[in-house]
């Protein structure tokens, strides 16, 4: 009795959500407006290509989305990358591939109170930048220890404002093109000649995988989706093609808006384009849709990596006591959540730049490895070998691993310096937890 009373009382995370909400989560995490954050960047390195820079891209992301859903199926847990590598290469390879995919989601939430306090202390130069880091950290917080349903909810809202912006952007647009004469519909495609080649269109593209990162969110969330093995890939590929979509289209009209690739400020060329499209008005209205972006994407990347640090301290390579429990009141990681707000802090000392050049890293690093965790686990395991299996199993997750590599040998030396060292902290950790690899990783129950 006291056994059956034990397993009663045990808190799990509370299955609550559905494809729909699944894809929201995903699409906040990316922030549809994400593409004016590197806007004036990858136009000037593509020649004013990036609407075809997008295209390359989602078509590349879309291999490591379907091996994503495919291990979501295998592994309908939380963890994402980290389960699924774990499951198919073993204790050790999983905690590495957590560990390096936690450098992205660990700095993600803190680029976005970065932005916050960027544009909100430019619209309000009286109130310190400070100020408005320190209260989305505790905003964000707050929301993610009430649960995630709380969450959901949220993103309701900020998708809305972001859907509400786009519609009026595209109207203005297309209102302001119509009366401008001539238009050259090919030119987002084409470029200025600035920059030909394909050298500085994978160039582009390679820097534009980051905006994709939402389907890798969804798959965090699988043991509180509904029917997860049915839900989780369904919404990971859903939110992959909706998002490339919004970014293509997004990028061509804004280049026909503005078709040019010098600007007075890289960095903000968005706000130019705004006002070439619609005023001051417009240009207001897209900092306000632009902030409850990133705060939406703070949101979702907070709860993704609690859930990360849970499923690891779950698994005992973290501390179990500390960071292995649920809230038993609200259901959530709380652990998790308050390491991710200590280091979402870190924005009030750091700069946008030091830490996007951080990111890439350990999304690419785990995307190489979910791709192969398809092969090893369907191909190698469950010899699924024949007719289209061949294809499935090995082919296309190939093909996805190829891609991300080339990618990750497309970053910056700095970035490779600084993700290696992490890496090897990693290695360092799991070394002394295991007693120099004598003893065994800790290990799910159940995931065997």
């Amino acid at each position: 009795m006291a056994d059956a009373s034990a397993q009663t009382n045990v808190v799990t995370l509370k299955r609550a959500l559905g494809t729909p909400s699944l894809v929201l989560l995903g699409l906040v995490y990316m922030v549809p407006l994400t593409i004016f954050t590197t806007y004036g960047i990858v136009t000037e390195i593509t020649g004013g290509r990036l609407p075809l820079a997008y295209t390359v891209t989602l078509v590349a992301m879309l291999f490591t989305a379907r091996s994503y859903g495919r291990m979501a199926r295998a592994y309908p847990t939380a963890g994402s990358a980290y389960t699924y590598s774990r499951g198919a290469f073993g204790g050790t390879a999983g905690f590495l591939t957590g560990w390096a995919l936690m450098l992205d989601y660990l700095l993600l939430p803190m680029i976005n109170y970065l932005v916050i306090g960027i544009y909100l202390q430019a619209a309000f130069p009286a109130v310190p930048a400070w100020v408005f880091i320190v209260g989305s950290v505790v905003l964000v917080t707050a929301l993610n220890i009430f649960g995630i349903v709380t969450v959901a909810r949220a993103n309701y809202l900020i998708i809305g404002a972001q859907a509400v912006f786009i519609v009026v952007f595209v109207i203005l647009a297309v209102v302001g093109l119509s009366g401008s004469g001539q238009v050259d519909l090919l030119a987002p495609f084409v470029g200025d000649g600035s920059a030909g080649g394909v050298g500085p269109l994978l160039s582009g593209a390679a820097i534009l995988c980051l905006s994709f990162l939402g389907f890798d969110a969804v798959s965090t969330f699988a043991e509180e989706a509904r029917e997860s093995k049915r839900v989780v890939p369904r919404a990971i590929m859903q939110t992959t093609f909706i998002a490339g979509a919004l970014f293509i289209g997004l990028a061509y009209i804004s280049y026909l808006v503005l078709p040019t690739t010098s600007f007075a400020d890289v960095d903000s060329a968005a706000v130019e384009v705004m006002m070439q499209a619609g005023g001051t008005f417009l240009a207001a209205f897209f900092t306000a849709a632009y902030v409850a972006g990133s705060l939406g994407s703070a949101l979702t990347s907070q709860a993704a990596v609690s859930r990360i640090i849970y499923a690891m301290g779950r698994d005992g390579v973290l501390p179990r006591r500390f960071f292995g429990r649920l809230s038993a009141r609200w259901q959530s990681p709380v652990a998790g959540i308050a390491m991710t707000s200590a280091v979402g802090l870190l924005a009030l000392v750091l700069d946008l730049g030091t830490v996007a050049s951080l990111i890439s890293f350990g999304a690419l690093a785990a995307f190489s490895l979910v791709n192969l965790a398809v092969a090893k686990h369907y191909f190698v395991d469950l010899k699924e070998r024949s007719g289209g299996a061949v294809m499935n199993n090995l082919v296309i997750p190939g093909i996805g691993f190829a891609i991300t590599v080339w990618l990750w040998t497309s970053l910056s030396g700095a970035a490779l310096v600084v993700g290696l060292v992490w890496v090897a902290l990693g290695a360092l950790w799991i070394a002394v937890v295991t007693g120099g690899f004598r003893r065994p990783v800790p290990q799910l129950e159940g995931l065997d």
